[in-house]
């Protein structure tokens, strides 16, 4: 496979020296697309993987490690000069065993144990954070990595918006901005002024599944699907993200629009979205929020 290639030494025609491109990369990855193409970009990257999560890199390449040995983690990538980690991917929230932590893990245990058990998921990405930056890590953003992957405002694909798109699409964001400080999730679905769903902990797939699910009478119309980042939200490590699959779950589901934040939110497999949108009729813009 491609990837496969490119990390085994060969370049993209055109592509730039891995070894001249700045500090070494390594990609946190959990599942999903975007740990891909980041290591497509990256072909000189170093991938890391939760040992039992789902991801799509190879393997043979992937170093897969427990949350509980982090020391072992820090140490292993200093050797492999690492100097910038991005985290891209979902990634569920570890279990800590306390009997297989090794001594770095243990100093950090209070604040972790505290952070896993009430912390929502921005409190436990803002630790994991400070924990790679004081460990003299640059954590670093899929966006400043891939800067076609995200949009400028406007239309990106399909029809436009119609007037009762809009109207849902303001309502949407006056949700979203309530619901920002309980960190719960970073879409809605709203027809007819009425919310259809909110996307919590299960993610946008489910919430869509259950959209499709409302029964006609309690329908008022379409609906669009918004997509946006809470207020205060480091987009280093939790960018909200669409990409094929959640065009056509909005399809599936009857919606008229999805609709992001621009500059906010990352298109995975982008360069599909446009045709993508105008195949299944359904509208895809871009909004400044």
């Amino acid at each position: 496979m491609a990837l496969l290639k490119r990390r085994s030494g060969a370049t993209r025609p055109g592509a730039a020296d891995p070894a001249a491109s700045g500090p070494r990369l390594a990609i946190l990855a959990g599942a999903g697309r975007l740990p891909v193409r980041l290591a497509e970009a990256n072909p000189g990257a170093f991938l890391v993987s939760f040992e039992g999560s789902p991801c799509e890199l190879p393997e043979d390449q992937l170093t897969r490690f427990r949350f509980e040995k982090l020391g072992g983690l820090f140490d292993r990538m200093r050797a492999e000069g690492v100097e910038r980690i991005v985290m891209a991917g979902a990634l569920a929230r570890p279990k800590l065993d306390m009997t297989q932590v090794d001594r770095k893990v243990m100093t950090l245990a209070p604040k972790l144990l505290k952070a896993l058990g009430g912390a929502g998921d921005d409190g436990v990405l803002r630790l994991v954070i400070s924990i790679l930056e004081d460990e003299g890590f640059a954590v670093v953003g899929s966006h400043e990595l891939l800067p076609d992957a995200t949009a400028k405002p406007g239309r990106i694909g399909g029809p436009a918006l119609s007037r009762e798109a809009r109207a849902d699409i303001t309502r949407a964001q006056e949700i979203l901005s309530t619901l920002s400080p309980l960190d719960i999730g970073q879409g809605c679905v709203v027809a007819g002024g009425l919310c259809l769903g909110i996307e919590t902990l299960q993610g946008t797939d489910a919430m869509l599944r259950f959209v499709g699910e409302t029964p006609a009478l309690k329908r008022p119309g379409k609906g669009v699907l918004v997509k946006a980042p809470k207020i205060g939200q480091d987009l280093r490590v939790d960018m909200p993200a669409i990409g094929p699959a959640t065009l056509k779950a909005a399809a599936e589901a009857g919606l008229e629009a999805v609709v992001i934040a621009a500059g906010k939110v990352l298109l995975v497999d982008g360069a599909l979205l446009p045709d993508l949108a105008r195949e299944l009729g359904i509208a895809l813009h871009a909004v400044e929020m």
